[in-house]
């Protein structure tokens, strides 16, 4: 009988999301979306009806199938459904925001802030990114790779590469396709020197409007706040060897890497920046890579993740200083790695204490042109 109940409201909440005119997602990166409709007062009661009926469900089986819901679809594009649930009313936005996991807890990106959210230990969050070299965009979604994700694949984030006379920037954004400074999609940007030897990450933020004026509502301005490093070892002398780089998080501790430490966990986007930088931020660097004398090239054991050799192909390391007490073994897992795996297709996959979009963020500077590190 439970079980009954539970699958009609299912059935009835996916109906709800149909009749408002959600966007429907057909493909990678596709959205099919519903024309604008002036709803008769007739219809809008029906809906106030509906919403209201919604929201005075008993807590308990509220709960209960939320709950059923989220354990049960945990890959998109199913996911789907917890999003859904998410969006009937208030009283079923907070129950699922409370019932949903961290990345860190379930493994799992469910809400766009997920992509601000550090990954799990130990297992990676498996991603791969696509390039079109024609719009100079890049995609990033959630999968394995492109055949075998198909047209399950769900776009995480995207990022317009854009040049200017001193410097590279790509702007990162929810959408494939809205990247307006103003826009409310923008996430953060990637900004280079004039060599695109060092980058600075940074993150949007809002600053609430001073104006005492309440009659015209004004909208909030969004400033940039730097989160983060990226710094490329020049190579002059044209010595052998793939490209060395580090980076630094200013609002991640090293001892994140450590069992039990803990990294920033962000609740909501563009939120002020309250914080100060960190006496020991978490400094990674690039894996060594060993030369293979029968196939005269530089070798990492991506375990199958990477196919094709680039001098963009990297993993990325803890690089603590001797007195910070890192154990050999988390010294050598590896936190983020990036690959090719064919034709404008990157292998990206990504573990804690970092976010898909620091992960991104990292992964965007190597497709920058670097004639002096290479």
């Amino acid at each position: 009988m439970t079980t009954m109940l539970y699958k009609r409201i299912v059935q009835a909440v996916k109906g709800l999301r149909l009749r408002s005119g959600c966007p429907k997602t057909n493909g990678i990166g596709r959205s099919h979306i519903a024309p604008e409709m002036n709803p008769s007062e007739s219809f809008l009661e029906q809906e106030e009806e509906e919403d209201s009926k919604w929201s005075n469900l008993p807590p308990e089986l509220l709960l209960d199938i939320i709950q059923r819901v989220e354990a049960d679809q945990i890959d998109w594009p199913s996911r789907r459904d917890v999003i859904v649930c998410a969006s009937v009313c208030k009283s079923w936005r907070e129950c699922t925001m409370e019932t949903v996991q961290t990345p860190e807890h379930s493994g799992s990106i469910t809400f766009p802030i997920s992509l601000m959210q550090p990954a799990p230990r130990g297992t990676p969050i498996q991603c791969f990114i696509k390039r079109d070299r024609a719009t100079s965009t890049y995609r990033l979604y959630l999968g394995l790779t492109p055949a075998m994700s198909s047209r399950t694949s769900k776009l995480l984030l995207a990022a317009k590469r854009s040049k200017r006379a001193t410097r590279t920037d790509f702007l990162i954004s929810l959408s494939g396709h809205d990247f307006s400074s103003k826009s409310n999609k923008l996430v953060g940007k990637l900004k280079s020197n004039f060599l695109g030897t060092k980058f600075a990450i940074c993150e949007s933020q809002q600053v609430s409007s001073s104006s005492k004026k309440k009659k015209k509502l004004q909208p909030a301005r969004v400033s940039m706040s730097k989160v983060g490093n990226i710094s490329y070892e020049l190579n002059i002398i044209q010595s052998r060897g793939p490209r060395r780089m580090k980076c630094a998080f200013d609002k991640i501790p090293m001892s994140a890497i450590k069992e039990g430490g803990i990294a920033p966990t962000p609740t909501k986007f563009q939120c002020p920046d309250t914080g100060s930088e960190l006496e020991e931020p978490l400094v990674l660097r690039n894996k060594s890579p060993r030369w293979h004398e029968q196939l005269q090239c530089w070798c990492l054991n991506f375990k199958g993740r990477v196919t094709v050799a680039s001098v963009k192909n990297f993993q990325l390391v803890a690089s603590p200083e001797p007195y910070q007490d890192i154990s050999d073994e988390e010294q050598d897992r590896v936190i983020l790695q990036f690959g090719k795996m064919g034709k404008d297709f990157f292998s990206m996959d990504y573990c804690y204490p970092l976010s898909a979009y620091q992960a991104f963020a990292i992964c965007l500077s190597s497709f920058d042109t670097k004639p002096v590190c290479e």
